[in-house]
């Protein structure tokens, strides 16, 4: 039997720290690639990763960056992976609009690259794509594999760009490309400027006294909540099949922004009416209204669905910074 080598673009962000994890238990040599930072930038991974030098270590981390080709290039033709996910990206939707440039170049661009390098030195590599619902922007309700792409922010057009690259690669070269569409998926493990994770860090520190308000955008989007554990496992289960294809990964269900601040306040017994304030500087210029998935091909043909849904995804996260902010929580 071959040795599963895997290769992540990402890896220290949320979904690239759990996937890792589950290929290690999978036996997996898993190496990544990272940007180089002044300061450290692996605390996601920290407990996954050793002493670099020791030969037993199933986890390699390497220097490099979408945005350059050349590395790119290099590190597929010395790793020679049999499985590589490209879950880097310039991820936030609102600082696209700040960024474009930027967010083309690591989102449409830095998948380009990885398929070309794919092409130009022929691997035999299954290569996912990180591909995300804001493709769909403005179509209505319920969103499928077949729901027309209308995307509404600098961010949603170049993961538009990417998916339709990969897809492209798959026709044109055979290669095993696919493209999870993947609702929004959150942990504890979610950046602290993400909008889910900004709600309960700030409960945990209203709770300390060290905050006394929350500053927030549109509280009437809405979206499709999944926990990001869960759809790793769905990003793993696509590369194992016998053809390439793209799946939705969902929950079927969709929450307002409100309805998650309010349940989270309301946990720990606070009013978020005391405490929350609209920032228009958080609106979006062209804002996306109503995300809700149709996951139906995935679970017919990849046997997945989720199993957490909204109100436990709720408590696990808030349960997690009310832990690391050392406030016993009583949360269930």
């Amino acid at each position: 039997m071959s040795k599963k080598v895997a290769f992540i673009t990402g890896i220290t962000g949320q979904d690239g720290s759990y996937l890792v994890e589950l290929l290690l238990r999978k036996k997996y040599e898993v190496h990544g690639m990272i940007r180089r930072s002044s300061s450290f930038n692996t605390a996601r991974i920290d407990h996954l990763y050793h002493d670099p030098h020791d030969e037993t270590s199933r986890l390699h981390l390497h220097y490099g960056d979408v945005t350059d080709s050349n590395t790119v290039y290099k590190l597929l033709e010395v790793i020679k992976p049999k499985e590589i996910y490209n879950l880097a990206a310039q991820s936030h939707v609102r600082v696209s609009f700040d960024l474009p440039e930027y967010t083309f170049n690591t989102v449409g661009m830095g998948t380009l690259r990885l398929l070309e390098a794919i092409r130009d030195l022929k691997l035999n590599s299954r290569f996912y794509q990180a591909s995300s619902s804001e493709i769909f922007g403005s179509s209505p309700p319920p969103q499928n594999e077949n729901t027309p792409f209308r995307p509404r922010s600098p961010y949603a057009i170049a993961k538009t760009m990417a998916h339709y690259v990969t897809v492209n690669y798959r026709e044109a070269y055979g290669i095993f490309a696919c493209n999870g569409i993947m609702f929004n998926h959150e942990s504890p493990r979610r950046g602290e400027t993400f909008l889910t994770r900004k709600v309960t860090k700030a409960i945990a520190n209203i709770l300390l006294g060290r905050q006394d308000k929350l500053f927030l955008g549109n509280l009437d989007a809405k979206r499709d909540w999944g926990f990001a554990p869960e759809y790793v496992k769905a990003m793993w289960m696509m590369l194992q099949q016998k053809k390439p294809d793209d799946f939705v990964i969902s929950t079927g269900e969709t929450h307002s922004v409100r309805e998650f601040v309010e349940l989270s306040f309301n946990l720990v017994g606070l009013n978020w009416k005391r405490y929350v304030k609209i920032d228009p500087r958080y609106f979006r210029p062209t804002e996306v209204n109503v995300l809700m998935g149709d996951y139906s091909k995935a679970k017919n043909v990849l046997r997945w669905e989720p199993k957490i849904k909204f109100k436990e995804l709720v408590k696990i996260m808030l349960n997690s910074d009310l832990k690391q902010a050392g406030i016993k929580s009583r949360i269930s």
